[in-house]
């Protein structure tokens, strides 16, 4: 899921447009917003972002868990995408998961072939390299590695404690593949071969980023 957020002349106050791949996804995030009351202020939509054609640029845009999936051979065109949808002053947060580049693969893995086929972990500085490259500026990197390992282990006690219902719903062995994927994938969070990031890239404006000068700034 991907927000961005329009602050110009053309739309509302603060008016948030999500785009997702995922049609169930974008269907419950509309019926989210709708009980919200906010059904004036956002929408989803669901859309390949190399589709998009906005009306006018974004001030923020936020990416959420999507750029495993893009690729390195096609993260410049990613990186550049973002980048001219952005007004110049603009921010991108870009949240997703990076391998460590001590970690060297021998071949395809359980979750490769199971769960994510098209995904492709990358290490943080190729990733931020090709962010440089369309003409980012990095301004921040916050790992939440440590973080990552709590959540899966709440998934999987979740997923365990209703583990009749799930097989009823998709199977025992999806059940299994997502209960043994999730089990993994937090010993290679806690063990240092996965780590989450967090990274704040500005589009600046004749050098100047308009950013706060500290990250207790930004969060004040």
């Amino acid at each position: 899921m991907g927000w961005l957020d329009d602050a110009c002349r053309q739309n509302p106050p603060s008016a948030r447009f999500g785009i997702t791949l995922s049609v169930p996804q974008a269907e419950l995030a509309r019926e989210r917003i709708r009980l919200a009351g906010l059904a004036d202020r956002c929408k989803v939509e669901a859309c390949d972002y190399r589709d998009l054609d906005p009306p006018t640029e974004y001030d923020k845009v936020v990416s959420v868990g999507m750029f495993e999936h893009v690729g390195e051979a096609l993260l410049p065109e990613y990186f550049k995408r973002t980048f001219s949808v952005l007004a110049p002053g603009g921010v991108f947060l870009l949240h997703g998961i990076a391998s460590s580049c001590m970690f060297q693969r021998t071949g395809p893995s359980f979750i490769d072939k199971y769960v994510f086929p098209d995904g492709e972990l990358l290490p943080i500085n190729t990733v931020l390299r090709v962010a440089e490259s369309a003409g980012f500026e990095v301004r921040d990197v916050e790992t939440l590695r440590e973080h990552y390992p709590l959540t899966l282990d709440r998934w999987v006690k979740n997923l365990e404690a209703n583990a009749e219902t799930v097989r009823k719903m998709a199977g025992d062995v999806a059940y299994r593949i997502w209960r043994l994927y999730m089990a993994g994938s937090a010993h290679a969070f806690r063990t240092g071969r996965l780590n989450l990031f967090q990274v704040l890239l500005s589009k600046p404006q004749e050098g100047q980023s308009g950013l706060p000068l500290t990250r207790g700034d930004w969060y004040r």
